[in-house]
């Protein structure tokens, strides 16, 4: 079984336990090498009532179950719930909670590919879990990405929005200078709460 990982936001968790994010990032390229493809997930789960919610691919350590799949044009958003009444789905409930795992990742199996140029890209695989991990490889899977934070009237952290510059093609200095100026002074201050001042922080150093 092959995996590849993605970006968690925690965000996305309540304290009945359930979960959803964005379990594969369509078209971008992960540190492995692969790069899924839209639709590549589609018959796979056309006929899947629900997918195991493993601890790092472990099969001795499920903690939930995910039960809801929809393909968007990002990739394939999940959603679930960790058992709660289990040892395990209350440990991973808190470490996702606490921020101490960062990252989702699908256990697949390679149906259909080819290669392009030194990446292979993946036509059809066959879905077998979603695990919780803690380093992912692939940015673009991110669970509430800043643009949908803003767009609720909510500030990013600055980690966030330095990925977020990075998945861009920001180098990794233009990323932190960017952040460190137009959203970290809002940050410390008390009018940093409002998405309308970083925005105008923002523009006004694209200016400079």
């Amino acid at each position: 079984m092959n995996e590849l990982d993605f970006t968690l936001d925690a965000k996305a968790l309540d304290d009945d336990g359930h979960i959803e994010g964005l379990a594969a990032g369509y078209g971008n390229l992960d540190h492995g090498g692969d790069v899924i493809l839209p639709g590549a997930i589609t018959a796979s789960i056309a006929s899947r009532k629900s997918v195991p919610m493993l601890m790092y691919h472990d099969q001795k350590r499920p903690a939930g179950v995910w039960t809801h799949f929809q393909e968007t044009s990002d990739g394939l958003l999940v959603k679930g719930r960790f058992s709660m009444s289990t040892t395990t789905g209350r440990e991973a409930h808190g470490l996702v909670k606490d921020g101490a795992i960062g990252g989702l990742s699908i256990g697949y199996r390679a149906i259909r590919d080819r290669m392009v140029g030194k990446a292979r890209h993946l036509v059809e695989v066959a879905l077998h879990e979603v695990s919780l991990v803690t380093i992912p490889m692939n940015e673009k899977a991110l669970i509430t990405s800043v643009k949908s934070l803003i767009a609720a009237g909510q500030m990013p952290s600055l980690s966030q929005f330095e990925d977020f510059l990075r998945e861009a093609g920001f180098s990794k200095s233009q990323a932190t200078a960017i952040a460190g100026k137009g959203l970290a002074p809002l940050l410390r201050s008390e009018s940093g709460s409002d998405p309308a001042d970083f925005i105008a922080a923002l523009a006004a150093h694209v200016r400079t």
